[in-house]
């Protein structure tokens, strides 16, 4: 009875041992090697159509392809709003044309003019008068004729009426009023006219003319153009969570279109720190010198972006890469013989004329890199 006792026990023992293996092995999955969908066998006088590549793994700097669209740089372009209420009476730019900084766009007749130039005639009036009054009031008080409280308060009247008269010809230039025609007002002259202008902040072209002649403008509310500097503008790529890791601010781009045969150096200037809830894409901007005025806006181009630090891969040449049905990719990896096995693969990059492979190939395989056309029609026999 014992002796039975004890053979129970030690095979409970190995019973429990076993589950713990089998519970260690399962914590700790081998990985699985690379699967071969199906095998295509040629005979040796087609073999001569192949040639075979050992794929090995090798340093790279990944470039990572995408698309973007075209817009005015925000640093370099503007939107006029109305400086000033009243109807449009003059347009005197067309869009296309190039404008300086200050020059004038349209013309305003408008009643904002005609009340700045009264506001300024009596706050020039007032700081003469305040003037002469602190002249008079100086000679006084050297003379003993006057208190000194007196003296101090003719200094603060005029101190507030430059002040005025000061804002006062600020609100005209505001109002668009040309240097010449300010120093007809600062002598006193009537104005030729009561138009104030609209103009140009900066230099660059009119891209777009929102108002007509006639047109009511409210003041800063109304656009009335948009002018940018064209010879620099933004590209905004979307770019994918496989391949973000990969994108800093600085590193160099190369914009293309079918618009022209060149292609445009671009600069990273910033990645966005949000991902776009609809497309699961996180934004990147790109800097781009405009050369010839190819980027209009709302473009669509595609894009390059070199990334800075490098990596190592497993690259094999574009040839070697097919697709099935399912635009999936794969590629035939050499079996020994006259045997070449299909493989399915990720894709990474495409660096030039060769694509990174993610999963699916292994380094040191050989690879079918000239010929794997003629295996996919093979294989579909």
């Amino acid at each position: 009875m014992i002796e039975t006792h004890r053979f129970l026990r030690a095979g409970w023992a190995l019973t429990l041992c076993a589950a713990c293996g089998r519970s260690a092995d399962s914590a700790k999955p081998a990985a699985a090697p690379p699967s071969d969908s199906s095998v295509v066998t040629v005979d040796s006088a087609q073999q001569s159509r192949f040639r075979v590549q050992r794929i090995d793994s090798s340093l790279f700097a990944p470039v990572i392809g995408t698309t973007g669209t075209v817009e005015f740089s925000a640093d370099r372009s503007t939107q006029i709003l109305a400086p000033m209420s009243g109807p449009v009476s003059r347009l005197l730019v067309i869009p296309g044309a190039h404008v300086a900084a200050g020059e004038a766009l349209a013309a305003v007749a408008s009643p904002d003019f005609a009340a700045a130039v009264a506001a300024y005639r009596k706050a020039d009036a007032v700081w003469r008068n305040a003037r002469q009054i602190a002249d008079l009031n100086e000679q006084l008080f050297a003379n003993d004729a006057l208190a000194r409280r007196e003296l101090d308060q003719s200094r603060t009247d005029l101190a507030g009426a430059a002040a005025d008269r000061e804002a006062a010809l600020q609100q005209l230039k505001a109002l668009g009023v040309a240097e010449d025609r300010l120093k007809e007002i600062e002598q006193g002259k009537t104005p030729a006219s009561i138009e104030a202008m609209i103009r140009s902040p900066i230099a660059g072209t009119v891209v777009e003319r929102l108002i007509t002649p006639g047109q009511l403008l409210q003041a800063g509310a109304t656009p009335t153009f948009t002018v940018a500097d064209l010879s620099t503008v933004w590209v905004m790529a979307n770019v994918f969570e496989r391949d973000i890791r990969g994108v800093h601010r600085g590193e160099q781009a190369i914009v293309t279109t079918d618009a022209t045969a060149d292609s445009l150096p671009g600069i990273v200037d910033y990645v966005a720190d949000l991902v776009d809830p609809a497309t699961k894409a996180t934004g990147v901007r790109l800097v781009v010198p405009n050369k010839g005025g190819i980027l209009k806006r709302d473009m669509l181009v595609q894009v390059e972006i070199r990334a800075g630090s490098r990596r190592k891969g497993l690259l094999v040449p574009v040839a070697a890469v097919l697709r099935d049905d399912e635009n999936l990719p794969y590629l035939y990896v050499a079996k020994g013989g006259t045997s070449f096995a299909r493989r399915r693969i990720e894709l990474g990059s495409r660096i030039g004329d060769r694509y990174e492979v993610t999963s699916g190939l292994t380094a040191g395989e050989p690879v079918v890199v000239d010929g794997a056309l003629y295996l996919g029609a093979a294989g579909h026999q």
